[in-house]
């Protein structure tokens, strides 16, 4: 079988000693890349029922076998672990230039297990392995350790890090690269921390040999000629992610003060318009992309003039803008950058200082933190950051933290990771995304909102919606397999995707085959969850969405949702 190096590195961190192994066909086949591969080794490798900042909690960095190659979308690298934040499997995904790097390390995947005596830095490479002491790193935010190394180690080489979030094991830390992408959810950057590394930086000259090179050649070639004007191209080249603020304030469905409402009146300062008018954007592409959806945007004018970082991307937008209330574009992008300095999530930060709003403003604590206050939301980040005052209480992530303030109840989560912006109330389907996640309340599994804002069923329609949902969930199982960017999931159907495969790996697949892949590997996760203490009351979203309706539109009830997930589990055939 092509695509693969059929070998995976492993590195244990207390002796120093590393084994390259090998990689059987029938697991590839069985599995792929990416998610799949990382499934299996997580499995292999992890003590059932640990502690995720146990050293003998694997981190894995995998790829797939697209990586490296022309077919674009696929400058994507996943990180894979037990995360700290849920207890459930932990999957984050980042792009960049970065996966290239790691690609020509030679390996389908990294398995780094143990913990260093002190902080290290690891440096991986085509022909060894060296642990560099990182003493001097200690306590820097993500973009100048990431400066630093690039400066150290040369143009040839790439660098993932983690920030003092991750250090101070703060449950929800990132890992980063090419200073503004990250591996974001669920604490992958704290197992990093955990295992006191600070930084790997991937260098090397192999390359994945594909079943035909001409093939992937003339597959690009033909992508770029059928989807370079289309209009999604067009939106996300021109506007990026922020143009959802407009699109999910008009549906309705976008998450404002603490999960009260779905519409946010200051959108219009906060949305694309706003970003394209107070700052200067320039759309910035990963490698082999032509979509460029990130944007490089420098504030123009006022208190953070100068101030240059790729985004906001809508999540963080909704996260301080919506649920926090921040109408301002040039402050989200300042918290934007202050969080990524630090190493945190934005979306589960920004829901847990809407949290302490929301806790401030019902009397469940006697400090004053208000809706809309950046001054508020920056002082809050600090404290988590440093686990100061509620800091500390916060630090813990949403399921301890609600606890401990007595507002379980109020609390938005499911497994213990906060919903991204798409409100589940308004979005049915989203409902389901948000419930049978494997990761938690992930909007990126599925992606389903995109079915239900395009018109291809409506938000209300409950029949037949989780057949509709598990095709949209399969295919972009393959996707995380392969591993491709989300946002070619229009330009990547059942058919493009079979090509890909038989063009890198030489596997003749149907879409029945393609689907046996996808429920193989989605099926292993969940036994590897229901392994860790994952039961049915686990795929529910919050009460509180039922009993709190939506003013305007038609909510989603109780007896739908049974519905949907009666629904599903029923075509999954599991009980």
């Amino acid at each position: 079988m092509k695509g693969f190096f059929k070998r995976y590195l492993f590195i244990d961190l207390k002796s120093q000693k590393t084994q390259i192994l090998t990689i059987e066909d029938e697991i590839l086949k069985t599995y792929l890349g990416g998610k799949g591969l990382a499934s299996y080794l997580l499995k292999r490798y992890q003590p059932s029922g640990i502690d995720p900042l146990s050293p003998d909690n694997p981190l894995i960095i995998g790829l797939g076998p697209i990586t490296d190659t022309a077919i674009y979308g696929s400058s994507r690298y996943g990180l894979y672990t037990k995360s700290p934040l849920t207890g459930f499997f932990c999957e984050s995904y980042s792009g960049g230039k970065v996966p290239e790097k790691i690609s020509r390390t030679g390996f389908d995947a990294i398995v780094i297990v143990g913990q260093a005596e002190s902080l290290v830095y690891l440096e991986i490479t085509d022909s060894d392995v060296k642990f560099h002491n990182a003493s001097d790193l200690k306590g820097m935010d993500c973009i100048e350790t990431e400066r630093l190394l690039n400066e150290r180690h040369g143009k040839d080489a790439g660098t993932i890090v983690i920030g003092p979030a991750g250090e101070s094991l703060i449950p929800f830390a990132i890992v980063s690269n090419d200073f503004w992408r990250c591996a974001g959810r669920a604490g992958a950057g704290t197992v990093m921390g955990s295992k006191k590394v600070k930084a790997i930086v991937f260098r090397g000259s192999a390359k994945r040999e594909v079943a035909d090179e001409m093939a992937v050649k003339e597959f690009a070639k033909e992508t770029f000629q059928r989807c370079k004007d289309l209009p999604t191209t067009n939106a996300y080249k021109n506007k990026g992610t922020p143009m959802m603020v407009d699109l999910l304030n008009n549906a309705n469905a976008f998450p404002t003060r603490y999960w009260h409402k779905g519409f946010f009146e200051g959108y219009k300062n906060i949305n694309a318009d706003a970003m394209q008018t107070r700052m200067d954007v320039k759309p910035h592409a990963c490698a082999k992309c032509f979509m460029a959806c990130g944007k490089l945007s420098t504030v123009k004018e006022g208190e953070f003039k100068g101030l240059t970082i790729e985004g906001p991307e809508y999540e963080t937008i909704y996260a301080f803008g919506g649920l926090c209330m921040i109408d301002d574009i040039t402050k989200i992008a300042y918290i934007n950058d202050l969080c990524d300095r630090l190493g945190m999530d934005t979306i589960t930060t920004g829901n847990l200082v809407a949290l302490a709003m929301e806790a401030s403003d019902t009397g469940k604590i006697k400090e004053s933190y208000r809706y809309g206050s950046f001054e508020d939301a920056v002082n809050l980040i600090n404290d988590i950051a440093n686990r100061r005052g509620i800091g500390e209480i916060l630090s813990k992530g949403i399921k301890e933290a609600s606890r401990m303030l007595n507002m379980d109840k109020e609390a938005i989560h499911v497994k213990g990771l906060e919903p991204a912006g798409y409100d589940p109330r308004r979005l049915k389907g989203m409902s389901l995304a948000y419930a049978t996640s494997v990761r938690g309340a992930c909007h990126l599994r599925s992606t389903f909102y995109k079915a239900e804002l395009s018109g291809m069923i409506a938000p209300e329609v409950i029949e037949g919606k989780a057949q509709l949902f598990i095709d949209f969930e399969d295919r972009l199982t393959l996707m995380d397999c392969l591993i491709l960017c989300r946002f070619y999931r229009d330009f990547y159907q059942w058919d493009e995707l079979s090509r890909i495969i038989h063009m890198t790996t030489g596997m003749t697949l149907s879409k029945e085959d393609l689907k046996t892949i996808a429920n193989n590997v989605s099926t292993n996760i969940r036994d590897y969850n229901i392994s860790e203490g994952l039961t049915q009351a686990d795929e529910r979203i919050p009460e509180r969405l039922f009993n709190e309706p939506l003013e305007g539109v038609e909510s989603i009830r109780r007896d739908e949702f049974d519905k949907l997930l009666k629904d599903y589990y029923a075509l999954k055939g599991w009980t």
